[in-house]
C-alpha cells in the first residue's frame, strides 16, 4: 500500500513538473505576463493631488479654534475636481434619471427601447435600456406611456405640462465594506459558511447568507430643492434665485446647491457608472470609482502644501496687495458684493491654489464623506484617517451630522479657513452647500 502511495506521489510530482515547464517560465518566478503597463490619464476636469503628510487642524493663532486638537496624518494620492460640481454638470445626472425612467416606461409598450439579446443572440435578463433609440417627448404615440411622469392636471400651475420632479428617483447599490471586514463576519473555510450577522439600513440584524448580504441599495430623489433659497432666509426676497438658479442658462457654471449629502453620494455613484460603462464598452481596464472626499483629504487639498497658512492661497489675509478680496464670502457686515459677487459666483472666479483647485475657500461649503464628531481627531487613524457612519432612520439627529468644509458666500472669514470644520445634517439642503468629487489614484508616486 505504501509503495502504491509512493508511486502515486511520484506521478503527481512528475506531472506537476511537466505542467510547470509547459508554462514557459523556465522554472523562474516571472509573474503573470500580458497585463500591460499601467498608465492613468488625467480625468477630465480633475487635478492630481500627490500623497503627503501634514498636521490636520488649526495651524494659526486664532483663539476661537484653540480647543480643536491637531494631528499629524498621511494621505494617499487622489484626483479631485478642480471646481465644485456645477448646475449644468448636475443637470446631466438629472436628465439621465429622467430619460432612464422614460425609456423604462416606453419599453413596456415599445420593444425597441429595450435590448433583450446580446450580439450573439443570447437572451439578456433583465433587459437593458436601448439608448440608441431616439426619445421624442412630443411624439403623440408616446403620450399615454409617459403621462405618469408629468404633474397631474389638478397639480399643474397655470395648466403648464411639466415633468414631476418628485418622481425622479435614482436606484443604486453599494457594498458595506466596514461590516464585511469585521472578524466575526469573515468567511469560515472549515464550515464553508458565514456565522456573523449584518445590520441593514434600519438597524435590524440578519444572518449572513452569502456575499450579497453586504450589498445594500438606496433610492434617492435627485432633483435639487430649489426652495432652499427662500427657506434659508427669513424676511428676504429670494424668489428669483429659487425659480431660476438651477435651470436658467445664466447659472450653468454656478455651483449646484440644494442637494443633500445622500444626493451627492448618488451623483458620485452615477458618475462612476457613466465612466465605467464607457471603459467596458471600449474594453479598457481597470475601472474607477468616484466618491466624496474625506474631511482630511479635503483639508490636505485645500492647504496645497502650505501647512501653516490660514487660507488656501497661502497667506494670512483675505485681500491681495491691491486690496482685492481673494474668495467669495461675507467680508463686511451685509456688504455681500464687496468681493465681486452677491451670492454664489461662477466656479473658478478666483485664482486656484498651488494644486490647481478653485474655490477651496468660499463660494459654497462642500459635503465630505466624513461623519461629524467633535473628538474625531483623537481617535481617527493617522493613515488615511476617516470616520464614517451610515445613519439609520431612527437615529438621533447628532448621528446624522456630516462634515462640511470651505465655508460659503454667506460666511465670515473664519469659516473659509483651511482648518475650520463644520457640519450639516445629511438629509437637509442649503443654498450654500455643494460638493465636488474625488477619485483615488493608484501607482502614481509623483
Amino acid at each position: 500500500m505504501k509503495k502504491i502511495l509512493s508511486l502515486c506521489s511520484m506521478t503527481l510530482l512528475i506531472l506537476s513538473m511537466i505542467s510547470c515547464n509547459r508554462s514557459g517560465s523556465n522554472g523562474e518566478l516571472t509573474g503573470v505576463k500580458g497585463r500591460g503597463k499601467w498608465f492613468e490619464p488625467a480625468p477630465y476636469g480633475m487635478t492630481f493631488v500627490h500623497r503627503g503628510s501634514f498636521n490636520v487642524g488649526p495651524s494659526d493663532q486664532d483663539a476661537s479654534w484653540s480647543s480643536t486638537p491637531t494631528k499629524t496624518v498621511s494621505v494617499d494620492a487622489f484626483w479631485m475636481d478642480d471646481t465644485e460640481i456645477t448646475n449644468n454638470e448636475y443637470r446631466q445626472f438629472v436628465n439621465f434619471v429622467r430619460d432612464s425612467i422614460a425609456r423604462t416606461m416606453l419599453g413596456e409598450q415599445f420593444p425597441e427601447f429595450l435590448i433583450t439579446e446580446d450580439r450573439d443572440g443570447n437572451p439578456i435578463d433583465p433587459p437593458r435600456l436601448n439608448w440608441d433609440e431616439r426619445l421624442e417627448w412630443d411624439n403623440p404615440d408616446y403620450a399615454d406611456a409617459l403621462e405618469p411622469m408629468f404633474y397631474a392636471e389638478n397639480d399643474r400651475i397655470f395648466n403648464k405640462k411639466e415633468i414631476d420632479a418628485r418622481k425622479l428617483f435614482y436606484t443604486y447599490y453599494w457594498i458595506d465594506y466596514q461590516q464585511a471586514a469585521k472578524r466575526a463576519n469573515m468567511y469560515d473555510y472549515e464550515t464553508q459558511s458565514y456565522h456573523g450577522v449584518v445590520y441593514d439600513k434600519t438597524g435590524a440584524a440578519k444572518p449572513i447568507e452569502n456575499r450579497s448580504s453586504f450589498v445594500f441599495s438606496d433610492l434617492v430623489n435627485v432633483y435639487p430643492d430649489t426652495l432652499c433659497w427662500i427657506r434659508d432666509f427669513t424676511y428676504s426676497y429670494n424668489e428669483p434665485w429659487a425659480t431660476r438658479y438651477f435651470w436658467h442658462p445664466g447659472f450653468d457654471e454656478y455651483p449646484v446647491v440644494g442637494v443633500t449629502w445622500t444626493q451627492a453620494k448618488a451623483f458620485c455613484h452615477w458618475r462612476t457608472r457613466l465612466h465605467n460603462e464607457y471603459l467596458l464598452g471600449h474594453r479598457e481596464q481597470p475601472l474607477q470609482d468616484y466618491r466624496l472626499p474625506t474631511e482630511v483629504e479635503w483639508e490636505y487639498a485645500s492647504r496645497a502644501d502650505k501647512e501653516v497658512s490660514m487660507y488656501p492661497w497661502g497667506g494670512y489675509y483675505t485681500r491681495n496687495e491691491k486690496g482685492k478680496f481673494l474668495a467669495n464670502f461675507k467680508p463686511l457686515r451685509g456688504n455681500y458684493i464687496e468681493d465681486g459677487g452677491m451670492a454664489t459666483m461662477k466656479v473658478g472666479s478666483y485664482d486656484a491654489n498651488k494644486f490647481g483647485l478653485y474655490d477651496m475657500a468660499g463660494n459654497v461649503a462642500e459635503w465630505t464623506i466624513t461623519a461629524y464628531d467633535e473628538s474625531a481627531y483623537m481617535y481617527m487613524h493617522d493613515f488615511n484617517p476617516n470616520f464614517e457612519y451610515n445613519a439609520k432612520p431612527d437615529d438621533p439627529p447628532a448621528m446624522k451630522r456630516k462634515v462640511i468644509r470651505g465655508g460659503s458666500w454667506k460666511d465670515i472669514a473664519g469659516y473659509v479657513q483651511t482648518s475650520t470644520r463644520s457640519y450639516e445634517y445629511q438629509d437637509t439642503v442649503k443654498s450654500y452647500i455643494g460638493f465636488r468629487c474625488v477619485r483615488s489614484s493608484f501607482g502614481n508616486e509623483f
